[in-house]
């Protein structure tokens, strides 16, 4: 499992004093105000948060040492990573990151069905996109398909319903 997952994106530059906006890829953007310190781009360089909160869907953020517009504007497009260390998850919850490329089988007959391919992050609900089986599957993330989820065994076992 990677150290370091993707979190957002450095979109702007917010004021005069060097905040920035940053678009979250988490499943709210509160996610992002609860840490200290980030780290930018694939040099997974730390950088300390001194203050975050949420506007409009966004995040604003102040990095210590960003006290200008160039220097904030030097930031933009920057991908940001957190580190899974300074994580506690929830039990039974996981990072979508983890998801990828795990074995799906069905859980009726233990059927290899293929990898997980993609996520799609829809309003209702998640979908992972299945491949490298008999088909492409798209299978809703929900209890009633989703019968185990297992990122440190590699699987996920699903039920599927007639026609899919």
């Amino acid at each position: 499992m990677e150290q370091y997952l993707e979190v957002g994106k450095i979109t702007n530059v917010h004021g005069i004093m060097g905040e920035v906006r940053v678009q979250p890829w988490a499943d709210s953007p509160e996610f992002l105000c609860r840490f200290k310190t980030l780290y930018v781009d694939k040099t997974h360089w730390p950088i300390e948060v001194e203050r975050a909160r949420v506007h409009k869907n966004m995040v604003i953020m102040k990095f210590h040492g960003v006290t200008d517009v160039p220097s904030a504007l030097a930031m933009r497009n920057a991908i940001l990573y957190i580190d899974r260390r300074d994580v506690q998850l929830p039990e039974g919850a996981f990072f979508l990151a983890d998801l990828y490329g795990l074995e799906v089988r069905d859980a009726r007959d233990g059927r290899v069905l293929g990898k997980v391919a993609d996520i799609l992050t829809l309003p209702a609900n998640n979908v992972y996109v299945v491949r490298g089986g008999e088909r492409e599957l798209m299978i809703p993330a929900v209890p009633q398909f989703v019968a185990e989820t297992n990122p440190e065994e590699g699987y996920l076992r699903v039920n599927l319903i007639e026609g899919m």
